[in-house]
């Protein structure tokens, strides 16, 4: 197939282009920039330069496309307040996906996510497939990511071959800068590595080579109106996150109460508090995938994620 990925180059991205590529397939990035453009194309794939905001260009890239895979996302606007700004982007470009591929049978995955889904119990692929779901669980309900997800899902009635990845809160290995780098960033920062209360929050996880396959088998076989959850790990306990952060940076371990979470965690405590195991039975029924990469414990244990800033 000849795929358009947006976010080519991002963390999942640069995983998900060699995976494809090494499956015979052919891909087209979107770029931001040129060292992103540089990059796709080092990786063996093409460069569409631009931005999810040039909704023109996402039309015509799909419409030449095989398939579309969907991962981009305005991270950086959305952590600095512009959440809202950044839903509605993703969901403007999921709307000229769905013009596009309309009537083709063609596949259209994008990436969605896992905390918050139910929460304090184990969620399964059929959690969540609902905007009054989505209501009940998340604040903003059709206006969040997940209202997207929706969207997404309910083009299958268009005749798009539609699956929604649902990814982990880490998706983690060597060179992320995502929310286990933040924990350790704020281990540092405050000289003791922290957990919520009794810390026996649980977060799924897995490895990106793991995710990037995940979104390779869904391409190549995954029924319209798929839900699909990445979660290699169903529930890693967050102390035990702060137990190997705690060691690796020769720092204590202390509960941080549900209080003063918001100040020691600044922007992580919407999330840190959060009891969201996922199970992913369904999705390796479905696709026969076997996660081989390492559990996330095993991979803060490796050190890569501490070579910065004097960790080890």
């Amino acid at each position: 197939m000849r795929v358009f990925v947006t976010g080519a180059s991002g963390w999942i991205g640069s995983a998900l282009v060699p995976e494809l590529i090494g499956a015979g397939h052919q891909v087209v990035g979107l770029a931001r920039s040129d060292a992103s453009a540089a990059a796709l194309v080092k990786a063996g794939a093409e460069a569409a330069p631009g931005s999810l905001d040039d909704l023109d260009l996402l039309r015509e890239t799909a419409a030449a496309s095989d398939g579309v895979i969907h991962l981009a996302f305005k991270h950086e606007l959305a952590f600095s307040g512009g959440f809202q700004d950044a839903a509605d982007a993703d969901r403007s470009a999921v709307e000229a996906f769905g013009e596009s591929l309309a009537g083709s049978g063609r596949p259209f995955l994008i990436a969605s996510g896992l905390v918050g889904l139910a929460p304090g119990r184990f969620s399964t692929e059929e959690d969540g497939r609902t905007p009054d779901e989505a209501s009940a669980n998340l604040p903003g309900g059709p206006r969040t990511r997940m209202g997207t997800a929706h969207v997404t899902l309910a083009l299958a009635d268009r005749g798009i071959r539609t699956s929604v990845v649902r990814l982990p809160p880490t998706v983690h290995g060597d060179g992320d800068n995502g929310f286990m780098a933040a924990l350790i960033g704020i281990a540092r920062d405050k000289g003791f590595a922290g957990y919520v209360g009794d810390g026996t929050q649980r977060w799924p996880a897995t490895h990106r080579d793991d995710a990037a396959r995940l979104f390779r088998l869904a391409l190549e076989g995954a029924p319209a109106g798929s839900v699909l959850h990445a979660s290699a790990e169903d529930g890693v306990p967050l102390r035990s996150v702060a137990e190997v952060i705690g060691r690796r940076l020769d720092v204590p371990v202390r509960s941080v109460p549900a209080e003063e979470a918001a100040e020691h965690f600044t922007w992580l405590s919407g999330f840190i508090g959060l009891d969201s195991p996922a199970s992913s039975t369904l999705t390796r029924e479905l696709l026969d995938w076997n996660p081989t990469g390492p559990g996330l414990i095993e991979d803060l244990d490796k050190g890569h994620y501490f070579r910065s800033g004097g960790g080890e």
